[in-house]
């Protein structure tokens, strides 16, 4: 696996720590995790939509909590009671997970819903209004009678 050393783009940037930390992290896989699965799509111009799949899990069994640009997701099952069968089979994961999403600056969440299975998480963009870019607009001088030049001849 290749590594790239960002060490001489710091001598001269001023401010983007967290951008080299984040693209290092990127080529350094999560060990292949793959549970639970996810989706991340947009829904609009400055919204986002998060939806994890945590069958099985209830709202009391999952916490969600954004902290300096990362959102987590963690979800532990409770202990259940001991059941009168046996499990000839056992192919529902009732594991405990804990899934981090880097969020970009002013990335903010709105909402969280569990419906049928699905975690939907809610995200908003918000930039503020001195950081928006915003037009300027350019005012044509008035035009004013040209200016006469006074000079004084010599005769000699």
């Amino acid at each position: 696996m290749r590594h790239v050393d960002f060490s001489p783009l710091y001598r001269s940037t001023v401010g983007f720590d967290r951008l080299f930390t984040m693209l290092d992290s990127l080529a350094q896989p999560e060990q292949a995790q793959t549970y639970p699965p996810y989706n991340i799509e947009r829904t609009g111009e400055n919204t986002y939509r998060i939806t994890m799949a945590v069958a099985g899990f209830d709202e009391t069994e999952l916490s969600i909590e954004a902290h300096a640009h990362v959102l987590s997701v963690k979800g532990e099952k409770n202990e259940e009671p001991a059941e009168s069968g046996e499990f000839l089979y056992r192919g529902i994961a009732k594991r405990a997970f804990e899934r981090r999403f880097q969020l970009a600056d002013h990335v903010e969440v709105t909402a969280a819903s569990l419906k049928n299975g699905l975690l939907h998480i809610d995200l908003l963009r918000n930039i503020p209004e001195a950081m928006k870019p915003r037009k300027i607009t350019i005012a044509a001088e008035p035009v004013e009678a040209p200016k006469a030049i006074e000079a004084q001849i010599i005769n000699g």
